[in-house]
């Protein structure tokens, strides 16, 4: 690189030169071999700071975000020599990750329903070149997890851009809800809280609640913003649960980890027979009860149940079931339809041998559960857990369950949760629907 840049630099290896030039954004604590203050003024670097990265030979790799406390050192944001990393940067960013959406999402919503715009990922970390930075849109508010350092620095010049394009492009937010209480935070030196963005200068108003009545597919939620999983809501599986909708017409459908009811209430609105929702968390089963009553979904027209909330463990539920026909008969079984959403088993590779065991477990259980003809559909939502090992689970499951599954549908996360390719990390979600024959 000829000219001089204003920016700290971070010298690395060979081995993390190589990761970067296939696209990885990610500089790991052992890769680097050096520091260096900034060639212009002599600012030494400071943690949060845009960062130059060169490798040991003086080639430049790329500008990112330094985090001193974090195992990932440095995350990359630009691979261009030319940019410069003020608000009209971050403000391209913002108004091409919106327009992505945009194109990916808008024209693709359910005849007489809401845009599926309205609802979904606005930003996805590195996928959208913010690292650490996650923001959902749920009608008129925002909700956003910051995980870096250096994004944590720049939330306030990232969320004034966020409302200016939407205002923009004339849709109206009521406010921002920050849920920065991961514990991914302390990894980075970081406070955990939650609450109203308030601006800047604190003076921005804010809603009073942070409860929204969200629309997915034609459904409404009732979400808890503030106490929720994550930033409210799995706004990932949007066109999966479509897809179980329309195997449901006439079905009795079993949905195993229905967290609020998203896949079961599908699957009514869809015209299943009957849909019983399992969770092991008696407060979900409340939320997808109320949810259900929400949207008229409870009852038949004739006044008969049209579903039916269990709490449970499913790991025990289901093989309870397969024992007991009583008692399948009073779950509102047989079910000729089958849907697991489990949470990761696997949050790290140490622990995959153990999640395959999971995996193939719930799924065996549930091949068996099913008569031949009917259907099953099944996930993994853990980036450990790839694609061709969750394959191989289900594959196993089968074998032992001695049956045959003819595919009907591969599918992954929705559009608004974009895979970066050389970014394995941002592909975590598979979704398969199979008949068993």
């Amino acid at each position: 690189m000829k000219q001089k840049r204003p920016f700290p630099q971070v010298i690395v290896s060979s081995k993390g030169a190589r990761a970067l030039k296939g696209g990885h954004p990610w500089v790991f604590e052992g890769e680097v071999r050096g520091l260096a203050p900034s060639p212009t003024d002599g600012r030494n670097l400071q943690n949060g700071d845009i960062v130059d990265v060169f490798e040991d030979n003086g080639t430049w790799q790329g500008a990112g975000l330094y985090s001193q406390e974090s195992k990932i050192r440095v995350r990359i944001v630009s691979r261009n020599a030319n940019d410069r990393f003020d608000e009209a940067f971050w403000r391209r960013r913002v108004e091409w990750a919106w327009q992505h959406r945009v194109t990916a999402m808008g024209a693709r919503a359910l005849p007489g329903c809401e845009p599926d715009t309205n609802c979904c990922r606005v930003i996805f970390s590195e996928a959208d070149g913010f690292p650490g930075l996650t923001v959902d849109r749920y009608e008129d508010v925002l909700v956003s997890q910051v995980t870096t350092f250096g994004m944590d620095h720049l939330r306030n010049v990232i969320y004034p851009l966020l409302l200016q394009v939407f205002a923009a492009d004339g849709q109206q937010i009521r406010g921002i809800y920050e849920r920065n209480d991961g514990t991914s935070r302390k990894l980075e030196g970081l406070p955990q809280y939650k609450g109203w963005w308030r601006g800047a200068d604190g003076t921005a108003e804010v809603p009073e609640s942070a409860r929204v009545i969200a629309r997915e597919n034609g459904i409404a939620f009732d979400l808890d913003l503030e106490n929720s999983q994550k930033t409210g809501f799995f706004l990932d599986q949007k066109y999966n649960r479509r897809a179980v909708r329309q195997l449901a017409r006439g079905r009795r459908v079993l949905d195993c980890f229905c967290h609020v009811g998203p896949f079961g209430l599908n699957a009514a609105a869809g015209g299943a027979d009957f849909v019983r929702c399992v969770d092991v968390s008696q407060t979900a089963i409340d939320l997808a009860h109320a949810n259900a009553q929400l949207n008229g979904l409870e009852l038949a027209d004739d006044g008969t149940p049209r579903m039916g909330f269990t709490a449970a463990n499913v790991l025990e539920y289901l093989p309870q079931l397969r024992r007991d026909r009583a008692y399948l008969r009073q779950e509102g079984g047989p079910f000729d339809l089958i849907v697991l959403d489990p949470p990761a088993f696997t949050k790290s590779r140490s622990t995959v041998d153990h999640a395959l065991k999971g995996y193939r477990e719930i799924n065996q259980a549930a091949m068996q559960l099913l008569p031949r003809g009917g259907y099953l559909a099944t996930c993994s939502c853990s980036q450990h857990m790839t694609t061709e090992l969750l394959s191989r689970a289900i594959a196993e499951a089968a074998h032992n369950a001695n049956v045959q599954l003819k595919q009907v549908e591969q599918r992954q996360q929705a559009p608004d949760h974009p895979v970066l390719w050389g970014v394995p990390e941002t592909h975590y979600l598979d979704f398969f629907t199979f008949q068993v024959v």
